[in-house]
């Protein structure tokens, strides 16, 4: 998604709030700078003791869409190509092989599968999966927690005088390094040079005949681009959905920055509702500042409304599925995180602890660093609210099934 997507997933509001109109700009809290790189001798993820461990119970209470979300891991580690990925590193001596994350996930699924109590299945947990901690942005395990959804947008299929605006996808000439990561442009010489910023791509018009859909709106297009993918409603009421596919390899920036740097808005008014109102009284003023983000995303068509997919290739699962780096965390791990996330209650989104499990199933475009993790809320307007005020410094755990600790198909023997 973010990536991707998922995108791509997706598609990060790393900058800005990207969804309610009383969302603010991201900013660090006190001086913390979330998007710390990883040093290149460092480690993403630090075991805790016994007794640091957090408490599962209360997230073992609703195991259906976790179930779900597991089963979409799983579903991405029997895939060959994910063998790639692996052994990932845990320190200098330890380390999680691809057969042992497929243990892990599958000796999870069973213990939700089973009928012991949450309280019960929590001391399982604690006595059969190791715990470890994000390092975060100050190696104190502090992580910055946003939000990311799928919007809905009308679109056809062929262009029209409502529906002039197009998404693309993937052109044949862009070329992938084995991990998905973008490589370049491969040239008619055979020779791979970077793939053109957003602005090029845009006024050249070189992606002529790979118009996948059309949409009404220059500023939805951007969304789209952002949040890594979308729904679409066509003309004759049915649905298609645009998942990211890839990008032109370069990394994010901000259009929302850009807007404040110029004094068009404030920075304490600004949140999408008010840039989506912005250019819409001034239209002649939208691609000045989208090509001000160099980063431009592809998409592929899926049927229906179905669940986008996220860097994985594997449909997320709402408040299931997390996107981070995948560069120095492991994909498709199971997590879990503790912080503040919005709800909505009674017509009011009101925010509060959160804690419970997820798994790494996404990219995010300016997620970078074991600082930064993005939260998929779902689709449509009500995600794109509790997007839009997701913005919570917390912590990200992941665990592993230990060494001494071994399934056999459906039989788990502890030593």
């Amino acid at each position: 998604m973010r990536t991707t997507a998922a995108v791509l997933g997706f598609a990060t509001l790393a900058l800005v709030m990207m969804g309610c109109p009383k969302a603010p700009v991201v900013e660090p809290i006190g001086e913390k700078d979330y998007a710390r790189p990883l040093a290149d001798d460092g480690y993403a993820l630090r075991k805790l003791s016994d007794d640091a461990i957090p408490d599962f119970t209360m997230a073992l209470t609703d195991r259906k869409s976790l179930r779900e979300a597991a089963v979409r891991s799983l579903n991405y580690l029997s895939k060959p190509s994910s063998k790639n990925y692996f052994p990932y590193p845990l320190g200098p001596r330890d380390s999680i092989t691809h057969s042992m994350m497929v243990a892990t996930l599958t000796e999870f699924l069973a213990l939700l599968d089973s009928h012991e109590p949450a309280r019960s299945l929590n001391e399982t947990l604690r006595r059969k999966f190791d715990v470890y901690m994000s390092v975060g942005c100050d190696d104190r395990g502090t992580v910055l927690f946003t939000g990311y959804y799928t919007p809905i947008f009308d679109a056809s299929p062929v262009r029209t005088e409502r529906f002039a605006y197009p998404i693309y996808r993937q052109p044949d000439d862009l070329v992938k390094a084995p991990d998905g990561e973008v490589i370049g442009r491969r040239g008619s010489d055979g020779a791979i040079r970077r793939y053109p910023e957003r602005e090029y791509i845009e006024r050249s018009n070189m992606l002529k005949g790979l118009e996948l859909y059309w949409l009404g709106d220059p500023f939805e297009v951007y969304i789209a681009h952002v949040q890594g993918s979308a729904i679409l409603r066509m003309p004759d009421g049915s649905y298609r959905t645009a998942g990211y596919a890839a990008n032109n390899g370069h990394e994010y920036r901000s259009v929302a920055m850009a807007l404040i740097e110029d004094g068009k808005m404030e920075r304490d008014q600004l949140s999408l509702q008010v840039m989506i109102d912005y250019f819409k009284a001034n239209p002649a003023e939208v691609q000045t500042y989208t090509c001000k983000n160099p980063r431009f995303v592809f998409f592929t068509s899926q049927p229906g409304n179905e669940s986008p997919r996220g860097s994985l290739n594997e449909p997320v699962t709402p408040m299931r599925t997390i996107a981070t780096d995948k560069t120095i965390f492991p994909r498709g791990g199971l997590t879990f995180i503790e912080t503040r996330l919005p709800r909505i209650r009674d017509d009011e989104i009101e925010v509060s602890t959160y804690a419970n499990f997820a798994f790494d199933q996404d990219t995010g475009g300016a997620i970078r660093a074991p600082g930064r993790c993005d939260v998929y809320m779902g689709v449509g307007n009500e995600a794109a609210e509790l997007a839009g005020r997701t913005y919570e410094e917390g912590q990200l755990y992941y665990l592993f099934l230990k060494p001494n600790v071994r399934v056999e198909g459906t039989v788990t023997q502890t030593r």
